[in-house]
């Protein structure tokens, strides 16, 4: 049985990658793709850039086209985000949320949601990322004493939140390994005379700038040594793949608030 899969955000960079996953995978299905309103693909074919006749056109009626869907896959905007969320949890149908740079209050929204609904709520939707946070986590409990923790990002030009979503998960892996909460211990900026760093600590490091997909690195550093603990995307594939992954997973699942590490069975 084919999952019935939406694609938000279609006529954007992880839109194509989303819709080029679908289109290779027997086990799906795309049943609609959506836009903002005013885009200039709306009613154009979601397959036209791939050469195919998909029969699917891209809308910005999100009510019409979720309605009988399985999955919404969303890596768009937080607004857009939330309201793709209510109209989900109204059809009954299943989130993917790639989206970043939401607020406490919409994270809210989503894990309350998620009580109606399954999602799989993820900053970063790549198998290798998934796997880092796991070893981040445990580097940081076992290195916790006399180690310093650095957060290192950096994207494309284009992208609009800092640190990473990615950068924060992975900073609150690192907290978690040190017995902290990231809320208590993260620097997410240095100017001027600052002082010697504080022991306990974790801070970041962003950087913007060309066509970057996505590089990250966390920092260990001892006295005498450090490790260095490094995922880098060359594509945005990586990303698509694994949210795919994860939209499969949800078709057997009740509601209930999964992440990646559910999805690759880590936890």
């Amino acid at each position: 049985m084919t999952t019935k899969i939406v694609i938000a955000g279609a006529s954007g960079r992880m839109g194509h990658a989303l819709l080029a996953g679908v289109f290779e995978d027997a086990g799906l299905q795309l049943y609609g793709a959506l836009d903002r309103a005013g885009s200039s693909s709306i009613g154009r074919d979601a397959g036209e850039l791939f050469g195919k006749n998909a029969g699917v056109y891209i809308s910005d009626d999100a009510n019409e086209t979720l309605e009988g869907a399985d999955v919404l896959v969303d890596f768009t905007r937080p607004e857009a985000s939330m309201d793709y969320l209510e109209i989900c949890q109204r059809h009954g149908v299943k989130m993917v949320i790639g989206t970043t740079g939401f607020t406490v209050e919409q994270k809210a929204k989503i894990a309350a949601a998620a009580k109606d609904v399954a999602i799989v709520f993820a900053p970063n939707m790549s198998v290798g990322v998934t796997l880092l946070i796991s070893l981040v986590e445990q580097a940081a409990k076992v290195l916790k004493d006399g180690y310093d923790i650095e957060v290192v990002e950096m994207h494309h030009r284009h992208k609009v939140d800092a640190p990473s979503g990615t950068a924060l998960r992975l900073g609150e892996a690192a907290a978690k390994g040190i017995g902290q909460d990231l809320k208590d211990c993260a620097i997410y900026a240095r100017e001027g005379v600052t002082g010697e760093r504080e022991a306990g600590k974790i801070g970041f490091a962003t950087l913007r700038g060309g066509d970057v997909v996505g590089d990250h690195t966390v920092v260990l550093a001892g006295i005498g040594e450090r490790v260095e603990l490094t995922h880098k995307a060359s594509s945005r594939a990586t990303f698509a793949q694994g949210a795919l992954r994860a939209a499969k997973f949800l078709a057997g699942k009740q509601a209930g608030l999964y992440d990646m590490r559910d999805v690759l069975d880590l936890k």
